[in-house]
């Protein structure tokens, strides 16, 4: 279908826009097939919004005279008929901002609304905007993503004693939501490997996800293993884990869910490993909410951060009950444990939930910020968030579906991504200068995981980029950051590197909440960016004087 069927009126004149931070404006509104484009009525060639169709995530419109009379004369009873007609459409968008559209004409306001309603919500990926956007200083022949597995595994020489490169998965026919190279024990065939996949939900064997050069220990991620209600068991994937222990006497198993819902997992076909074949693991459960839970929290902060009432107790009590803040808490301290297991004990670990897409990716990152002194570099976070979570088959697609205000009923939509780019802003706040990334980078990045330019996050797994030839026709965002014209807007000017590991707080008085995301909208917000340019002022001052 092409965009012109959806658009049902496509320009307006003498429309009135209201946005934070700007006085009221009149000018012309234009709908195309991925854009809303607003010009000021002075015929200023600058747009003064250009908002991507893809960010709005609800819209809400109401209408004057329907019947041809105002709604004052419906209230009051009379018949006097008005002249014209005018609407207005609130549109609230993924990334929590909202506009306000006066439009005059009722027929005008709801065709827009129609438009808007159809074009923002369009399911092929291959008409979203990624496969469209073609600016004059980025070629489709640029090189796509940072790095590779093997560039990875390449870069870790003491690994490549005992761990090898598999692509056992390379037509994607083991596992559909993993890469096509995994790295796994050098003792582990790749014949183990496809039994082993049969054994763990999704085909998401285990798989390497961090090696602490320090002492040798690794951290490993795969999904729940399939032992169901007969406690079915599979010799590979015992063998795999007692090669990942490489004769340790323990090593440890995070699961992230509590043993009540590990239990119940077993009616169904999942499971956890049992204590009688994998004796040499020690499972500890570390609850983490996941999916609905975790979408209508965020929901609920996002109530609380745009509610107008002055009362703190109802601010407090709204915040509390949206317990945002305790997932925060969960997460950081779940990758808390799993650090201190590698680096303070000296024991190698294996983090799964149910699927291993979603709190397991989590953690596993997490764990490796607190560890990995490269990954809290700008390159060598995005890398890190390229291989953990990209390549690692979060379903971005299915998880960024929604945001806060959404209408929809809900699926598979979950703010996981944001949970982590908080917990990230959480680090960064604890430990100032042990983080070269800035707030703008985790700012940006919860923006484009919901509606972007680029193709980093469309689709759900390498298979379906594969598929849609998404790095072929796309531009990739993370080498986009990198470039020297953008770079300098996401580094923390206070950086200063350290090899040492950063061990979060998680006592309540640590934990805040993240103002520059949740309330960015608010007058507080723009007080903050004011601050952050004249720490920059005065780091570049006196870096230059030195």
């Amino acid at each position: 279908m092409e965009f012109s069927e959806h658009i049902k009126t496509a320009n307006v004149e003498d429309v009135v826009l209201k946005q934070p931070f700007h006085a009221p404006m009149k000018g012309t509104l234009c709908v195309t097939g991925h854009h809303l484009l607003f010009s000021d009525r002075s015929g200023d060639s600058t747009w003064q919004l250009l908002l991507l169709l893809r960010n709005i995530d609800a819209i809400e419109k109401s209408v004057e005279n329907l019947l041809g009379y105002s709604s004052h004369s419906l209230k009051t009873g009379s018949n006097t008929r008005v002249v014209g007609s005018s609407g207005t459409i609130t549109i609230k968008c993924k990334d929590l901002c909202i506009l306000q559209l006066d439009i005059p004409g009722m027929e005008e306001c709801l065709n827009v609304a129609r438009s808007i309603e159809a074009l923002s919500s369009l399911d092929n990926v291959t008409e979203m905007y990624p496969f469209f956007y073609r600016p004059s200083w980025l070629s489709l022949d640029d090189q796509w993503g940072l790095s590779t597995l093997e560039k990875h595994y390449n870069q870790l020489g003491a690994l490549q004693v005992k761990w090898r490169l598999s692509n056992v998965n390379s037509d994607y026919s083991v596992c559909p939501s993993y890469p096509p190279a995994v790295i796994v024990p050098q003792c582990v065939d790749d014949q183990m490997l496809v039994k082993a996949a049969r054994f763990r939900q999704g085909g998401r064997f285990p798989v390497l996800s961090y090696y602490h050069q320090k002492n040798g220990m690794v951290i490993v991620r795969s999904s729940q293993p399939l032992t169901g209600a007969n406690r079915k068991r599979c010799k590979e994937d015992e063998l795999f884990l007692q090669a990942v222990m490489d004769g340790a006497e323990r090593a440890y198993v995070i699961d992230t869910r509590s043993a009540q819902q590990a239990q119940q997992a077993r009616m169904t076909g999942g499971g956890f490993e049992s204590k009688s074949c994998y004796n040499s693991w020690k499972r500890l459960h570390r609850h983490m909410e996941r999916g609905k839970v975790l979408q209508e929290s965020l929901i609920k902060l996002v109530e609380a951060c745009g509610d107008q009432s002055h009362s703190m107790d109802r601010w407090l009590s709204k915040l509390e009950n949206s317990k945002w803040l305790s997932h925060v808490h969960s997460a950081l301290s779940t990758a808390g444990l799993v650090a201190e297991c590698v680096e303070r004990d000296g024991h190698s670990v294996l983090v799964h939930g149910s699927e291993g897409t979603d709190t397991t990716l989590l953690v596993c990152m997490l764990a490796q910020l607190i560890l990995d002194p490269e990954s809290r570099t700008l390159k060598g976070f995005l890398c890190l968030l390229e291989r953990e979570w990209v390549q690692a088959g979060h379903p971005f697609q299915l998880r960024c579906a929604r945001s806060a205000y959404s209408h929809a009923r809900l699926r598979q939509e979950a703010p996981v991504f944001l949970l982590l780019l908080d917990c990230v802003w959480q680090l960064g706040r604890q430990f100032p200068l042990a983080l070269e990334l800035g707030e703008p980078l985790l700012l940006r990045l919860a923006q484009e995981a919901y509606a972007s330019d680029f193709g980093t996050f469309l689709c759900n797994n390498e298979q379906e980029r594969c598929l849609l030839e998404v790095k072929d026709r796309t531009h990739c965002l993370f080498q986009f950051l990198l470039r020297s014209s953008e770079r300098e807007n996401y580094v923390n000017p206070l950086y200063e590197p350290t090899d040492l590991a950063i061990w979060p707080s998680v006592q309540p008085q640590s934990l805040h909440l993240w103002a520059g995301l949740f309330q960015r909208w608010t007058d507080h917000t723009q007080n903050m960016e004011e601050v952050r340019e004249e720490i920059l002022s005065i780091v570049t001052h006196h870096s230059g004087r030195g």
